[in-house]
């Protein structure tokens, strides 16, 4: 893939975020927070990183995607829809009894999805299925997964960490979404997982730590863990809940609820001015 300029990652990530938002509204449901911490390193895999063609979406030799946390479909489905794989507009279908874009990842009807996920843990499992599978075929595909830190205390997270390193998977690269929060608080308070790049140190993998809202530097984790040859790689992003609007940043309650109007309007107006300042209008 062609290397692709951070500002334009900036303003796809944006665009993303509003059509998130938007879904999230419309819906009356929906996780918003994680998933403004994790839509810069989804649109940065699916924009700058990804073998992947929205007009082939099942080919065998495409990379692979699964959204580990599951429930944070508002940040997948517009990235997904913004690159191509259906039309923008099918978002207000999100949680609709009309539609088929639920609030956890669904791979049978939603074009670009690779795994059904939403019960935590186990899309890492899946995607250490894929990983092996393509090394049994000797396929030239990666696999990556997007996990949350909450997500972590899973111990499905740990089995399917010692198998990827047993199997010396180095087309697997693993991004924990490490905003410090969960749907009860803090993760340090409700299950501490710290030091995480030990835990997955211990367990072999090569371990890339990285702020999860610089492009560049998502970038070249990306480009470093392709380059990591025998173990497979575990990207550990700091984050911020609720990334781009200023009353959900850092908002353990924005876990899982949807803004009313008024801070709709409020939210968008935000995430509106942020993309007229990077499209410089």
């Amino acid at each position: 893939m062609e290397k692709i300029a951070s500002k334009t990652l900036a303003i796809t990530a944006t665009k993303a975020r509003l059509l998130g938002l938007d879904a999230v509204h419309t819906a009356a449901s929906g996780h918003i927070g994680g998933s403004l911490s994790a839509i810069d390193a989804i649109t940065t895999l699916y924009f700058g990183v990804m073998n992947v063609d929205p007009k082939d979406p099942k080919n065998p030799d495409r990379d692979r995607f699964v959204l580990s946390k599951g429930h944070c479909t508002p940040a997948l489905y517009p990235v997904l829809a913004l690159r191509g794989f259906f039309p923008i507009e099918d978002l207000k279908l999100f949680r609709s009894i009309k539609g088929h874009y639920s609030g956890h990842a669904e791979m049978r009807h939603v074009a670009g999805v690779d795994m059904s996920t939403g019960s935590l843990g186990q899309g890492i499992s899946a995607a250490v299925g894929m990983a092996l599978g393509g090394k049994l075929n000797k396929k030239d595909y990666r696999v990556y997964a997007v996990l949350g830190d909450g997500e972590i205390a899973e111990g499905q997270v740990w089995e399917a960490a010692m198998s990827a390193a047993k199997y010396g998977l180095d087309n697997l690269c693993a991004v924990v979404d490490v905003n410090g929060l969960q749907i009860d608080g803090a993760t340090k308070d409700v299950m501490p997982s710290e030091p995480l790049d030990k835990k997955f140190e211990a367990f072999n993998w090569n371990v890339i730590k990285v702020d999860g809202h610089d492009y560049d530097a998502l970038l070249k984790a990306f480009e470093d863990a392709k380059a990591c040859k025998g173990k497979p790689t575990a990207v550990l992003m700091k984050t911020t809940k609720g990334k781009g609007v200023s009353f959900m940043e850092n908002q353990a309650g924005w876990h899982g609820k949807a803004p009313n109007d008024e801070q709709y309007e409020q939210a968008k107006a935000e995430l509106e001015a942020k993309l007229a300042e990077l499209e410089g209008k």
